[in-house]
């Protein structure tokens, strides 16, 4: 742990080991003003953590965590362009893909413009059917072949951004398994279908799997190769495999390494959200971003919300004990949030040693997972409310949504906010012996009635799911992982259990392939890999 965390340690304990024996309604009880205390607003979003386990004296102590840990300072270094990332000496510089601190880093910035104005162009060819497909017609789809950073960001934001009129038909393809590109292309157009490759070094397994595949599809169709340059572009670094592909060079759009793929959605891995949305609305989606940026520089500790959201986890994790984290989005275009959410933050800080090198004994993160309410309330809130798991929970409510139909989304409130409240107080062993004895049963049934509640979460609203907010959103979940990585003095930047994968992934494949080297691997994989080799024969 951090030098300056152990040096609060022994004070967190002692305060941890008090909240614990305290109930959230007590603590109501105790300071009816609380919910205007515990509140954090910036760029659009507030944040409500009156609902988390923690008194004003636990707060201060966590806030001073915060000052004393210098978060502000560390988030300057961060959008200033330092080397923050330690293990690929690099800085991590997403915020400036929205324009932040673009002074602090002018050479990289005109790259960033230059690469937003060759965007805005190709996304104006396109809408105005002045760049058309093979056959002389205007494009209607648009198809997005990446994977991990490259197609959970991009993927989530189009479903959140969802609209009855398109400027083209937004589609994603990541996984190698080539269902997942057969299922998406079955009710496409060749003549009318354009693609993106999203692979820095467009050697990336799968994604060049499912390019190779989508150009046989285009000629396949009486496209001629020199047709694939009009239907395909690419966002990658590697002009040259880009080029022999068949892909115009100038139309290539860059990957920087300074940005990592979990924090690209902004760049022009977002390209596919341009000609899905409008050009408009991409440049709202980084204003929401930039002014999340602004409020995290300059709101003091107590009043910064991704400091909070970082704090918040950091106490619950290693002080109150909750095992997992729940992110319950109220709002069904937001229904791929947790899943873009996971790889953020485990591939961010699911670390286990210091920037020094030095082991990490506590656990870093928690396991994040959830779904879009109201579905998750009749599967697995059975095990929130009932089982005997700790758990920490953000639910994200939007106050209202477009033009839906006002009575289903107060249904839909009403169960946010009653899970919220269920969370709190759950039901007590008096309430629970009523319900037993008013369904004419002996007191000893009350045990299956009663649920402990007192687990704590923030709630987390917004006027609406806009370009804007949803940008704002997604940099105070990025900024809330910089600041928990932060507190472990570790680096959330790099992703080396990945690499490890990518490695022993391309050993085998050889060995599937040729049957050679099945003597160096263990007996289990060898006797799988004989398997499959059998079966496809």
């Amino acid at each position: 742990m951090h030098t300056i965390a152990q040096q609060l340690d022994s004070a967190l304990e002692k305060a941890a080991s008090e909240a614990k024996k305290e109930s959230l309604q007590t603590l109501f009880d105790a300071n009816p003003e609380r919910v205007n205390t515990f509140q954090c607003h910036g760029a659009g979003l507030s944040l409500d953590y009156s609902k988390q386990r923690l008194n004003d004296a636990h707060r201060k102590l966590l806030i001073e965590l915060g000052t004393a840990a210098a978060l502000g300072t560390r988030f300057e270094a961060l959008v200033h362009g330092e080397t923050v990332n330690i293990t690929e000496q690099r800085p991590a510089l997403h915020t400036l893909l929205r324009g932040t601190a673009g002074d602090k880093s002018p050479e990289r910035y005109s790259e960033v413009t230059s690469a937003l104005a060759l965007m805005q162009q190709l996304v104006t060819d396109i809408h105005s059917g002045d760049r058309r497909g093979f056959t002389g017609q205007p494009f209607t789809d648009v198809v997005n072949i990446g994977i991990g950073g490259s197609d959970l960001g991009p993927r989530m934001v189009s479903r959140a951004l969802w609209t009855k009129t398109p400027k083209l038909q937004a589609h994603f393809v990541a996984n190698v398994d080539p269902q997942d590109l057969d299922e998406t292309l079955h009710d496409l157009d060749p003549a009318t279908t354009l693609f993106i490759v999203c692979s820095k070094s467009f050697t990336t397994e799968e994604t060049l799997s499912n390019a190779l595949r989508a150009r046989d599809w285009l000629l396949n169709a009486g496209a001629a190769q020199s047709d694939v340059a009009q239907h395909v572009v690419a966002v990658t670094t590697n002009l040259e495999a880009a080029g022999e592909f068949g892909i115009d060079t100038e139309q290539c759009y860059p990957m920087w390494d300074w940005v990592g793929g979990r924090y690209s959605v902004w760049s022009a891995i977002g390209l596919v959200l341009a000609l899905n949305l409008g050009w408009d609305a991409f440049t709202e989606f980084l204003e929401g971003g930039h002014a999340m940026d602004s409020h995290t520089l300059d709101a003091p500790v107590a009043e910064n919300l991704p400091m909070t959201l970082a704090l918040l986890e950091w106490w619950n994790t290693l002080y109150i004990g909750t095992e997992t984290h729940l992110v319950l989005p109220y709002a069904q275009r937001l229904s791929a949030f947790t899943d873009f959410l996971q790889q953020l933050t485990m591939e961010s800080n699911g670390k286990s040693a210091t920037v020094e090198g030095q082991p990490i004994k506590k656990p870093t993160a928690p396991v994040l997972w959830g779904s879009a309410g109201t579905i998750g309330q009749h599967s697995y809130y059975q095990l929130l409310h009932q089982g005997n798991r700790e758990f920490s929970a953000d639910l994200i409510l939007p106050l209202t949504n477009g033009d839906v139909d006002t009575d289903a989304h107060r249904k839909l409130a009403a169960n946010a906010l009653a899970q919220s409240r269920a969370f709190m107080i759950g039901r007590n062993e008096q309430e629970a012996r009523a319900l037993a004895e008013s369904r004419g049963q002996d007191q000893l049934m009350a045990a299956h009635y009663g649920m402990s509640g007192n687990h704590p979460h923030s709630l987390i609203t917004f006027n609406a799911v806009t370009p804007k907010t949803l940008g704002a959103l997604i940099a105070a979940y990025e900024h809330k992982t910089f600041f928990l990585g932060a507190l472990f003095n570790l680096n959330p930047f790099d992703q080396w259990g990945v690499e490890l994968g990518k490695v022993i992934g391309r050993q085998i494949d050889k060995v599937l392939a040729s049957g050679d080297g099945l003597e160096a691997l263990d007996p289990s994989t060898a006797k799988a890999i004989e398997a499959w080799r059998a079966a496809n024969a």
